[in-house]
């Protein structure tokens, strides 16, 4: 004779999915069983805003119209997000982490941008063990070179956009005072 309570354990873990994952999974979606209320709730609690996030994405790639409208959102929001980091590159400030920012965003919904922002990080930190495995002169000397081709990209673009020569500035100055 089977008691009660294993019987009761029995219909909520065979019970069949409710709503919009029963949808999906009707329309050819796998959708993640789940092993009730209590813990999806922990499940919740214990990812903290990722786990909401992940959820969140879930729900809305769960239905077909969401997926899509999630996708254009996704590829809206990091093209919007490149470009500006794009458009920053050769001035002083964040470009290049813009770009891989926006790279980030797109990596939630498109797989070629999760293994290019894999690429990346892989390189930086090969690059960054590297020069870290380096003396200090051989550092030294590194970061005096990126100081010096961050010089020349503030010149060059305050020249070249705005019409600003610093340089010519700068000997004018020396030559009067």
């Amino acid at each position: 004779m089977v008691s009660k309570s294993s019987s009761v354990e029995q219909r909520t873990t065979a019970d069949p999915p409710k709503g919009a994952a029963r949808t999906a999974e009707r329309r050819g979606y796998e959708v993640p069983a789940q092993q009730g209320p209590r813990t999806a709730v922990a499940e919740r609690r214990r990812g903290g805003w990722r786990g909401r996030l992940h959820t969140t994405l879930d729900l809305i790639r769960a239905n077909p119209t969401g997926r899509v409208a999630l996708k254009i959102f996704i590829g809206i929001l990091g093209a919007l997000i490149v470009t500006v980091g794009i458009a920053l590159i050769p001035l002083p400030g964040p470009g290049w982490l813009l770009v891989i920012a926006g790279l980030g965003v797109w990596a939630v919904e498109f797989h070629w941008a999760r293994r290019l922002l894999a690429f990346t990080r892989r390189h930086v930190h090969a690059w960054t063990r590297w020069v870290t495995s380096r003396s200090l002169p051989v550092r030294l000397l590194l970061g005096a070179v990126g100081l010096a081709f961050v010089a020349v990209v503030v010149w060059a673009s305050l020249k070249y956009s705005l019409g600003i020569d610093l340089f010519a500035r700068a000997l004018h100055y020396l030559a009067t005072h």
